[in-house]
Formats: structure tokens, C-alpha cells, sequence
């Protein structure tokens, strides 16, 4: 994960450590889930989603919440242009999904809105 987020000097950046413990505890999360390749791919999306929100746009929580909730349900929406079925999860893994984030990501939100806006 390093190579591929480009981060270097990670025995002195407690940010770039973070963001690559966190992306790497849910990538874990998600093999242990047994999801498939896409499956993996939009839960890694939506992880990065969530840290983004939280970085560049500087949502509040219950926004970021409803973000989550409006990007997850478009996950289920079918593409009939394409006739394409973007069903990727089923609802107990939506359900597991947005409890992984209410335990690793939300409960702790106060302290990812420090981690990316404050002081070094």
C-alpha cells in the first residue's frame, strides 16, 4: 500500500502512518469478509470516500453520514443504459460495511478531523 498511495518517509510522517494503518486494517477487514474483487474495490472507494470528505471537504460528521448513506445506496441502483447490476453487496454486508465505519472511522472522528486539519 505504500507504493501504490506514494507515500515515502513513513518513519517520519505519523499522517501517511495513519492513513496507511487505516487503509490497511480495511482492506483486511474486507478480505476477512470474503468479498470478491469488485466487492473489495467499491469498499476501498468508499473508505477512501469517507477520508476524503473528512480531508478536502471538511464535513461534519452527520454530514459525512449522509454521504456515506447517499454513496451507498447508489451502489445498489441498477445502470439500465448498460444493463448493467450494481447490487455489490448484499444488505448484511451494508450492514457490516457502515458498522465497520461507525467502529473505525466515525467513532473516532474527532480525531481524523485533527489528524488532517491541525497543527503538525
Amino acid at each position: 500500500l505504500e507504493e501504490f498511495l506514494n507515500f515515502t518517509l513513513l518513519k517520519t510522517s505519523w499522517r501517511k502512518a495513519i492513513l496507511i494503518d487505516y487503509y490497511t486494517a480495511g482492506f483486511l477487514w474486507a478480505k476477512e469478509m470474503n468479498f470478491s474483487l469488485i466487492q473489495l474495490s467499491v469498499f476501498m472507494d468508499l473508505l477512501n470516500f469517507v477520508l476524503e470528505n473528512i480531508r478536502d471537504k471538511h464535513m461534519t460528521l452527520g454530514d459525512n453520514l449522509k454521504e456515506l448513506e447517499r454513496a451507498m445506496a447508489e451502489t445498489g441502483e441498477t445502470d439500465t443504459e448498460q444493463g448493467g447490476d450494481l447490487n455489490f453487496f448484499s444488505i448484511e454486508q451494508a450492514k457490516a460495511i457502515i458498522d465497520y465505519f461507525v467502529s473505525s472511522l466515525f467513532k473516532y472522528y474527532r480525531a481524523y478531523e485533527y489528524l488532517f486539519h491541525g497543527p503538525r
